[in-house]
């Protein structure tokens, strides 16, 4: 964890991989209080792993910070970095919110991916590091089933 966001104010170039992008993590401007932040990536893009086509997908994260919370910019670097990177749709949308659980150390995280349909069938993954915590005023996620999501 870095105090000081490597990013920010600075030309960055995108990571060739989600492997590559590292994610910036600043101290809780909160600590102690509990409280929701949402990030949400309805353009996110990534490559089919059998056809190497693009899938595209709605993301909503929400997490209770801990001690840290993501700075936005790196975050937006590393979901950039999956446009090249081959996944099927649960590996990468459960492999995002473990990265951010893992590496940040939130009170809880949740994150939902609303994927745009692949051969005629949407795939909807989502994952979550345990039950919220009391308390916590949790939003609906605000995406709709799929009926031409947009």
């Amino acid at each position: 964890m870095e105090s000081t966001p490597a990013f920010l104010g600075k030309n960055t170039p995108l990571p060739d991989s989600p492997e590559q992008a590292v994610l910036d993590y600043v101290p809780n401007p909160r600590k102690g209080t509990l409280y929701c932040v949402r990030f949400v990536s309805p353009e996110f893009t990534s490559l089919c792993p059998v056809t190497g086509q693009p899938d595209f997908a709605h993301l909503v994260i929400d997490y209770a910070p801990g001690e840290t919370i993501v700075e936005s910019k790196s975050l937006k670097l590393f979901l950039g970095s999956f446009r090249n990177h081959n996944g099927f749709h649960e590996d990468v949308t459960v492999g995002i919110g473990q990265r951010l659980f893992e590496e940040m150390a939130p009170r809880w995280l949740r994150i939902g991916g609303y994927w745009y349909p692949r051969g005629g069938i949407p795939i909807d993954v989502f994952w979550q590091s345990g039950a919220p915590p009391e308390g916590l005023w949790l939003p609906d996620q605000g995406v709709p089933s799929y009926r031409g999501r947009g």
